[in-house]
């Protein structure tokens, strides 16, 4: 754990909830000036719903992408169309997004977007219906196999977006679109809505699609939440390391990355738009 601080790679803690416990992190990198400048920012309406707007225009395009794929997928006249109708409606969301002037605003576009795209989410589910079926989110607890999954990834997906914003000197906790709220990392969460479809909903899908995990690994609690048993657990694990290892071509770098790497160069990108050494933050736009 000690080498780990060291090269400063964060070690991150978690029940068989997926409930975080505790993160292991070397020292924070950056200095005061751009944490001041994160809270100025954060304060003003107009900073806080620029930044707010470009993460969820590109949250709702990566959902919007992975309605699209998810429609070249399937077979059926009735799963294509329903999915369709989602890009139609997701691709006026996004025209919408352009206008809005205020955090509220933006708040409101996401809330439509998250409707329409979770409306549809159980028609991107293609095999095993019977044990992995979508109806709506649920969290704290899941109620179901694909919510399990879901929210084991957000975790382990908000946890690396964490250390990436402390590695470049910024707060995790003071976001633009998510609010102040104590325990709460804003920041971490504002950076998520664009990261998660691209690389959480697109592997919860391909691990059920794929059939790499099955129905016996998942288990109801007297609580009534799902969870996975210790060898899915490891099975997730491994295949997050895998997509993470994959390559692709960011847009604004113009460069070849490791997917692995998004949440590092998302976390720099702010901080480099934080400094005003950028005009604007270039959220990432899956292709």
């Amino acid at each position: 754990m000690g080498l780990c601080a060291e090269k400063n790679v964060a070690l991150s803690f978690l029940t068989e909830h997926g409930r975080f416990l505790a993160r292991i992190q070397g020292p924070v990198n950056g200095n005061v000036l751009l944490r001041r400048e994160q809270y100025r920012k954060s304060d003003q309406e107009q900073a806080a719903a620029s930044i707010a707007r470009a993460a969820v225009m590109a949250k709702v395009a990566n959902c919007r992408t992975v309605v699209l794929r998810g429609a070249r997928e399937r077979t059926d006249g009735d799963g294509v169309a329903a999915l369709d109708e989602a890009a139609v409606r997701l691709a006026r969301v996004l025209t919408s997004l352009e206008k809005a002037n205020t955090v509220d605003g933006v708040r409101g576009f996401e809330g439509e977007a998250a409707s329409v795209y979770f409306g549809v989410f159980d028609h991107l589910i293609t095999a095993s219906k019977e044990a992995f079926f979508f109806r709506e989110r649920n969290r704290r607890p899941p109620l179901d196999n694909i919510n399990a999954l879901l929210s084991f990834l957000y975790t382990l997906l908000v946890h690396d977006i964490e250390g990436a914003l402390e590695a470049v000197g910024l707060d995790p906790a003071v976001g633009f679109l998510h609010r102040d709220r104590p325990g709460r990392p804003g920041l971490a969460l504002d950076l998520m809505e664009e990261l998660r479809p691209v690389l959480a909903d697109r592997l919860t899908l391909s691990l059920v699609n794929r059939r790499q995990v099955q129905m016996e690994g998942f288990r109801r609690t007297e609580s009534g939440a799902v969870v996975m048993d210790d060898s899915t657990r490891k099975e997730v694990l491994v295949a997050w390391q895998k997509r993470k290892q994959e390559e692709i071509q960011h847009p604004f770098l113009n460069e070849r990355i490791e997917l692995g790497l998004l949440p590092h160069v998302q976390a720099l990108l702010l901080a480099r738009y934080i400094r005003g050494d950028l005009d604007g933050y270039p959220a990432y736009f899956w292709r």
